[in-house]
């Protein structure tokens, strides 16, 4: 999701939820620490020099459990915050405390905000000599003798 995305989900909502990746809500008592740009400058393993920016939105939330940040409040947040993400519309990176800082992309799907789980990646796949990995389909698996739950594959 990008910045005119979330401006639009923001404009249509009486109330600013979010979700985790599992399904568990956010307390509804949550704010919004900081809204930032992040920069990565970078050089892949096959040398390759690539960079990276987005806009980070900090999550976070105290004792104060009657907080709610209402959405008008958040598109103020969000004009606040032009002076230093400019006007570019940038995806959102979502960071939010767990264990440690856990960082997230974002969605929406029509009535609250879902944090969407982020993965590593190769980046030069041919560089690294990574073989790709083979596919099968299920009749190939089965004429040699795997089966589901059978514990071959």
């Amino acid at each position: 999701m990008n910045i005119s995305e979330m401006k639009a989900a923001l404009a249509g909502l009486s109330a600013v939820r979010f979700r985790l990746p599992d399904g568990t809500a956010l307390p509804a008592h949550f704010h919004v620490t900081e809204v930032g740009l992040v920069s990565k400058h970078f050089v892949d393993c096959g040398g390759v020099e690539r960079r990276e920016t987005a806009a980070n939105f900090q999550l976070w939330e105290a004792g104060d459990y009657d907080h709610r940040l209402a959405p008008q409040k958040f598109l103020s947040i969000l004009k606040l915050s032009e002076k230093i993400l400019g006007r570019e519309d940038l995806d959102i990176e979502v960071e939010y405390q767990q264990a440690t800082i856990g960082k997230f992309g974002l969605a929406f799907d029509g009535t609250e905000f879902q944090l969407t789980a982020k993965q590593t990646a190769c980046l030069a796949q041919d560089a690294c000599g990574i073989p790709a990995a083979p596919s099968f389909a299920l009749p190939q698996l089965q004429m040699a003798g795997c089966t589901p739950g059978g514990g071959c594959c």
